[in-house]
């Protein structure tokens, strides 16, 4: 396995399971046509067949001997209405899966008030969100007359080829570093020269931005830091048009992700159990997944569709301090703009994938690196702007849940989806008692932003 997908088994913490839950409302969909989609287009990624196993030093993936897709698939007949899908869906995110087969299974409830609903749990090592985003938009297409054309792919070991082109890429660099005779430099003064002030700059910005990672503050204590139970509650919004919050980016010169994380630091304002005066002083981050798939050389990025893991984590203050929504909004969009210019996902994504090649022993420090520095994990995953079809069956909704690494217990993810956008919260009970609540605070920051 590569570093960045053993990461998520290293990291791992039994109160804190690195599962990323998926909600699908589809129309119509039965058991029969679900059971035919998995077993000609799911297993067509032959890594859904192998589960990951231990051989010291270091994670493989084996092929299950005895996979069945109905090992990995329960129908529920209930009526749900929902309220009582809601409280379902929670009651899965608390159930263990098994580790003796793929870490990862769906759920099917077709007879759920306003359609069916499809659930998979599926362990953060097979692909992060981005991967799974494009492998269903293969998957689903935009008919429904219409079959995937192109998808799966084989389970081939990849580490050699990773680590050969990581060696030839940066041997690249030094080669032209020592020639001196980069084609950009040719005829200007003396042959390298401004190189060697590039290679001077670049090394001292490196030197600076991991110093500016690791120095950035830990969060203050809150309630949101509070031991965790290990049980866990989720709640999803109705849906919201997409139009409300490009038309609130635009009047304000922000962006629709800067809107989002300013309802979530509205929300989380009232949770932290502090007085005015401590508010005044509080330090929290939010810690949001960022994509670097492009900013890696080929070889080392997965293929287009490939499930695997290629995101760093950038730590964005929350201005929970803020009195008003236009004020944490124009401070949100201050501090990402920052953000947006620095190193600190790579730096992020190289830290997190050198986990796994940690002994144990040292794997808290690591761990605990991160986690002290966020309360929560804020993420945000833009779907397609058109319905897709699951099996020739429209789909209605989308919505997913972010698994929580370390103490963290709190998970917000925002989901855009045919031209709607839908809130979701995942909280340990220690940390959140009626996650539902936390969601009605974000929507009243939107209202009060609009």
């Amino acid at each position: 396995m590569l570093p960045s997908d053993s990461a998520w088994l290293a990291l791992e913490r039994s109160e804190n399971p690195m599962t990323i839950t998926i909600m699908l409302r589809v129309e119509g969909l039965t058991a029969g046509r679900l059971r035919e989609f998995l077993n000609v287009y799911w297993v067509a990624w032959e890594r859904f067949l192998c589960r990951p196993v231990w051989k010291a030093p270091a994670w493989y993936w084996q092929k299950d001997p005895t996979f069945s897709v109905s090992h990995h698939l329960d129908v529920v007949l209930d009526r749900f209405d929902r309220d009582q899908l809601q409280d379902w869906v929670s009651a899965r995110l608390n159930e263990p899966l098994p580790l003796y087969r793929p870490i990862w299974k769906f759920w099917l409830a077709p007879n759920a008030e306003g359609g069916a609903a499809v659930l998979l749990r599926l362990h953060h090592c097979y692909a992060d969100g981005l991967s799974l985003l494009g492998m269903f938009a293969r998957l689903c297409p935009a008919s429904p007359r219409q079959y995937p054309a192109v998808y799966g792919a084989p389970e081939l070991p990849r580490l050699g080829r990773w680590i050969e082109s990581a060696q030839q890429w940066l041997g690249s660099r030094v080669s032209q570093a020592v020639q001196g005779m980069p084609s950009d430099q040719e005829g200007e003064g003396v042959p390298g020269h401004g190189l060697a002030e590039q290679v001077v700059r670049n090394g001292t910005r490196f030197a600076h931005e991991v110093s500016q990672f690791l120095a950035v503050q830990e969060d203050s204590p809150s309630d949101l830091k509070r031991p965790l139970l290990g049980r866990r509650q989720c709640r999803w919004s109705e849906p919201v048009p997409l139009d409300r919050f490009r038309d609130i980016a635009s009047a304000t010169h922000t962006t629709v992700n800067d809107v989002l994380l300013a309802c979530v630091a509205a929300a989380v304002r009232p949770r932290l159990g502090m007085t005015s005066q401590q508010l005044d002083e509080a330090v929290l981050h939010a810690a949001v997944p960022v994509d670097i798939r492009s900013q890696l050389p080929e070889g080392m990025r997965p293929d287009q569709d490939e499930p695997g893991n290629c995101f760093g984590t950038v730590f964005v203050p929350l201005p929970v301090d803020g009195e008003s929504a236009l004020e944490r909004l124009f401070r949100i969009k201050h501090e990402t703009r920052k953000l947006k210019k620095s190193w600190q996902p790579g730096i992020a994504w190289g830290l997190t994938a050198g986990a796994s090649l940690l002994p144990e022993l040292g794997r808290k420090p690591l761990a605990d690196l991160f986690f002290r520095k966020a309360s929560a994990v804020v993420s945000n995953v833009p779907g397609t702007p058109e319905t897709r079809y699951l099996a020739g069956c429209a789909i209605t909704e989308q919505m997913f849940w972010v698994p929580q690494a370390g103490d963290i217990g709190l998970g917000v993810s925002i989901v855009s989806y045919a031209g709607q956008v839908q809130f979701g919260v995942v909280a340990d009970e220690a940390i959140l008692a009626i996650p539902g609540d936390f969601l009605e605070d974000c929507l009243q920051e939107l209202q009060q932003l609009s």
